[in-house]
């Protein structure tokens, strides 16, 4: 599918085939506990994540869990031998267990080239909506370190441990991705009623024991990942129809569908979370309220500074998951692209989906090099910083770090030109510098000059060789 922005209601969107858009809540809830607001702030400047969506649906190439959900939309599409019956797919889809062997899994190799690309924070998926979970879970058989899944008997096959070890040891803050709701536990889909789409498929309020028990289940899951994986900082939670029925936005159109009260206890299970894992963050998506601790707009960069911690989430290729031969954006567009997202505040999580050997493509590997390369120079404008008035002007992104002390100056390339060609002279807002100002290109020891009265840098004719023109030109003031 082809990439394009649009701007619509003050947000670029970075469309994909794949998922409904997640836009961010409309209201946001400081938290109060001092270990979660130092953990936040800690958070907010590591600017730059990795988030990796893998289950055994890499072995079909196809959408991560969603063509087992009964709804006719683009991303949950059937296809293959098995599409023109449902029960006959998902037994098919299930039966993947059987064959996910990923024997290629090194995530040593994933946090050397995360680490070298400049990110300092990884999220993983531990679960995602079809119930299979990457980690020794004893709350179900459906898992890859079960006696039927092949993966099981490699010394490494408590994926998410081992991926979080091996991140930890780069210094990351470390996420566990969670999805409330788990289409292959029958507390959630009840096999009595065949699903009609992603939400629960009984009436929690009629099958109380029923809804308590799945609540059960969520809770003891998530208290095995706060236990026995480590540190973890950041608890992402999808899924965000497992809701209280109060929460509901019918002016959200993927929320229209959601008919029953799915309220799983967020107070019970933070509660415990957060003693397990005294500050972790919880990220509820898309329910706001005390346990939404940052903000999560998918495939989108808002057009202006958001008021909240946020992050925008979007995928390296065009799908989360792994898709043979899919199309990954240049890295001039990804630098853009954090550039954007930090002028405004945020974090940029970026997607890629491992393969069914347990590897990324080499086109993800070379983007994260060509990425680092850019970020080892430049990567003090990003880091620490918060947004500065104008922000963005044509081919102009404004930064300053976060004791004001330094104002950053992004010269961006255009976006079908790798090089920034610097003009000989760049005209600034009104105030922006001084005569006592030192300006210099970052990365150098090149000073450039300051014409006051025509309030504009004067590069020189000759600009020293050492410049790393890829991507964007940053330039300090002080």
């Amino acid at each position: 599918m082809k990439k394009y922005f649009l701007l619509l209601s003050s947000v670029i969107l970075i469309n994909t085939a794949f998922a409904q858009q997640h836009k961010k809540s409309k209201t946001y809830e400081y938290p109060t506990d001092p270990l979660v607001l130092k953990k936040l702030h800690h958070w907010q400047k590591e600017k730059f994540g990795l988030l990796m969506h893998w289950g055994t649906y890499s072995e079909w190439g196809i959408v991560e869990s969603w063509s087992i959900c009964p709804e006719d939309e683009g991303w949950t599409q059937r296809k293959g031998p098995y599409a023109d019956n449902y029960f006959d797919y998902v037994k098919a889809y299930e039966n993947l267990q059987t064959t996910f062997n990923p024997i290629k899994f090194n995530p040593d190799k994933w946090a050397t080239a995360a680490k070298d690309a400049g990110m300092k924070y990884v999220v993983f998926t531990t679960k995602h909506h079809d119930g299979f979970c990457m980690f020794d879970t004893h709350q179900t058989d459906y898992k890859v370190t079960s006696s039927k899944t092949p993966f099981s008997s490699n010394p490494k096959a408590n994926i998410a441990k081992e991926v979080f070890k091996s991140f930890r040891k780069d210094s990351f803050m470390i996420g566990a991705y969670f999805s409330k709701p788990d289409w292959h536990s029958q507390d959630y889909w009840w096999p009595y009623f065949p699903p009609k789409d992603r939400n629960v498929n009984y009436d929690p309020a009629k099958y109380p024991q029923r809804w308590n028990d799945f609540k059960n289940f969520v809770y003891n899951q998530i208290n095995e990942l706060t236990t026995g994986y480590g540190s973890v900082d950041i608890l992402w939670l999808d899924g965000g129809w497992v809701r209280p029925l109060a929460s509901v936005d019918k002016n959200v159109d993927w929320q229209k569908g959601i008919r029953y009260n799915q309220d799983i206890d967020m107070p019970r299970i933070a509660a415990m979370a957060r003693k397990n894992q005294p500050g972790i963050l919880i990220v509820d998506r898309t329910v706001p309220g005390k346990y939404e601790n940052y903000q999560t707009p998918e495939q989108t960069v808002p057009d202006e500074p958001l008021n909240n911690p946020w992050e925008s989430c979007i995928t390296l290729g065009n799908s989360w998951s792994y898709v043979p031969n899919d199309h990954y954006k240049t890295a001039n567009y990804v630098v853009h692209l954090l550039i954007k997202i930090v002028s405004r505040g945020g974090n940029l999580l970026l997607n890629i989906g491992p393969s069914p050997e347990g590897d990324w493509s080499d086109t993800a590997y070379s983007r994260l090099k060509d990425i680092g390369a850019w970020m080892h120079v430049y990567g003090d404008a990003v880091y620490d910083s918060k947004p500065l008035a104008p922000y963005e002007e044509n081919n102009i992104v404004y930064t300053q770090s976060e004791d004001g002390k330094a104002k950053y100056i992004f010269i961006l390339s255009d976006e079908k030109n790798d090089v920034v060609t610097l003009p000989q002279t760049l005209h600034l807002p009104e105030g922006f510098t001084s005569k006592q100002n030192k300006i210099s290109i970052l990365g150098t020891k090149e000073k450039l000059k300051w014409n006051a009265a025509t309030n504009e840098i004067v590069f020189p004719k000759k600009s020293s060789k050492n410049i790393f023109s890829k991507y964007a030109v940053v330039l300090k003031v002080e």
